[in-house]
């Protein structure tokens, strides 16, 4: 009988092990400069919490800059499938950016995490795609319901001159009808703008019961802050993309009273014992704000945490069929993903279906205000 010395053994041993072992790449692309940064650095932020592996395997994460421009989103995205044979995409922080990772992730048949709310995309036309935070129309439904309890009946928009702008009108528009208020202005602003005084004479002029902002992060300060400079007096409602620090150190005094719906974890320890995602949202912002700062919670690292979820959760599935970094464990993770079911994140309970890629229901959603320089729960 041949015999193998310790040597050769325990190299095999070691070889075996790392076969085992095989790491699971994700290719992260990212606004953290650029008018997108308020966002962008929160989501960058969620990664220094995330768990060092996925389904049980080690995890890499290839974090890139996209300075907020959708051309650099969909650059990154090629390089990470072209270059770094990525097993997953991860971004971006904005809809323009986002969507154009979509259309990388399509062609090279990559899973991609959505980091941001996308239009509705049709699992058919966007296969690969998953999206982590709320539909933009669930979140505005509870900005409607509370402005038809308030008996709101004209209301003024105002909001980016971009696909988010375009996202957050299109949801007040349809669900104008059950809420009972009409739309009397459209008014746009681009993201880098520092005044929307014209806008904002426009919309007071217009005399409305309510306005809506289509903006997010800190840019969305600047329509509060002209709204208040010019005495307007009505309630002021934003969107589940504004919930952050930046935005109430940018808008100061104005800030106050500003009202969005927004994910669980900016309100954790307001919320009913039985909440769903109580749990996990509270043991998020503790470890969050121990790493950053108190008051430091935000929404956009949430997403980045629960996005980190959904791929832990399907690759524990997809690394029984087939190894990281080849094609057959991209379709297996992409399967798995599609069929996930009680997922609970910072933000809600995740049931992926192959003809609903988010997944979320009202359990995902609640009504905050700004009070005394913080976001609240409004009750």
């Amino acid at each position: 009988m041949r015999q193998f010395r310790p040597a050769v053994i325990a190299l095999a041993a070691l070889l075996a092990a790392a076969a085992a072992q095989a790491e699971i790449t994700i290719g992260v692309s990212l606004g953290t400069t650029g008018p997108g940064a308020s966002l962008g650095v929160p989501y960058k932020n969620g990664f220094q919490l995330a768990p060092k592996t996925l389904g049980g395997e080690p995890v890499r994460y290839i974090i890139l800059d996209d300075e907020s421009k959708p051309d650099n989103a969909a650059k990154n995205a090629r390089k990470f499938v072209t270059e770094d044979k990525v097993d997953a995409l991860m971004g971006s922080t904005g809809v323009p950016s986002a969507l154009a990772m979509t259309q990388v992730a399509t062609e090279a048949k990559t899973p991609l995490i959505a980091l941001t709310p996308l239009p509705p995309l049709q699992p058919d036309r966007a296969p690969w795609t998953f999206v982590v935070p709320q539909p933009t129309e669930l979140m505005m439904s509870a900005v409607v319901t509370h402005m038809k309890g308030k008996g709101v009946k004209t209301v003024a928009f105002i909001g980016f001159s971009d696909a988010w702008g375009d996202l957050v009108y299109n949801a007040i528009s349809s669900l104008s009808a059950n809420g009972g208020y009409k739309i009397v202005t459209n008014e746009r602003f681009a993201r880098a703008d520092t005044s929307v005084t014209g806008q904002v004479l426009k919309i007071t002029a217009a005399a409305p019961d309510a306005v809506v902002v289509g903006g997010s992060g800190s840019p969305a300060a600047t329509p509060q802050i002209a709204l208040v400079d010019q005495g307007y007096k009505g309630p002021i409602y934003h969107n589940h993309g504004t919930v952050n620090l930046p935005f109430i150190q940018t808008g100061k005094k104005a800030a106050e009273g500003a009202i969005a719906p927004t994910g669980a974890l900016i309100v954790a320890e307001e919320l009913p014992a039985d909440f769903p995602t109580k749990a996990v949202s509270l043991d998020f912002v503790k470890r969050y704000e121990a790493a950053f700062g108190a008051g430091t919670r935000n929404a956009f690292s949430g997403y980045t945490y629960d996005g980190v979820l959904l791929l832990d959760a399907a690759a524990g599935v997809a690394i029984k069929k087939a190894k990281p970094g080849t094609p057959e464990f991209r379709a297996a993770l992409r399967d798995a993903l599609e069929n996930l079911k009680n997922v609970v994140g910072t933000h809600g309970v995740y049931n992926m279906t192959p003809a609903n890629h988010n997944g979320l229901d009202e359990r995902a959603r609640v009504l905050v205000q700004v009070t005394n320089g913080e976001w609240r729960l409004l009750k």
